[in-house]
């Protein structure tokens, strides 16, 4: 599905995404983004590993092999995973561009 068909992303997809602009495994994106948010967002495990699994199919993301931890499986975006990642970037600056004229009585 081409980015600008795709749709919002979750939040939770959109920080899964933004985590994976370096190799990570799993705990590692759970507490980069506990860490990042604050603690607001809080992927559970069977949130995570789900989220993982889809975006592995869908091709934005990959599983890196690595052989002397078979344990920790690390993945990381790929380009079309960055594609989205873009696309869903520029929605919400452009809410927030709205947002900001409308707020602020800079709108009509």
């Amino acid at each position: 599905m081409p980015p600008d068909e795709q749709g919002a992303l979750t939040e939770a997809v959109f920080y899964i995404l933004l985590a994976l602009h370096e190799p990570l495994h799993g705990y590692g994106i759970m507490q980069g983004v506990q860490e990042l948010t604050k603690g607001r967002v809080n992927l559970g495990p069977g949130t995570l590993y789900g989220a993982l699994s889809s975006l592995v199919e869908k091709g934005w993301i990959t599983a890196l092999d690595d052989a002397s931890n078979s344990r920790r499986k690390e993945y990381q975006i790929t380009a079309s995973g960055e594609q989205v990642f873009q696309a869903e970037l520029q929605r919400l600056e452009e809410l927030l561009t709205h947002a900001s004229l409308i707020a602020g009585g800079k709108w009509k």
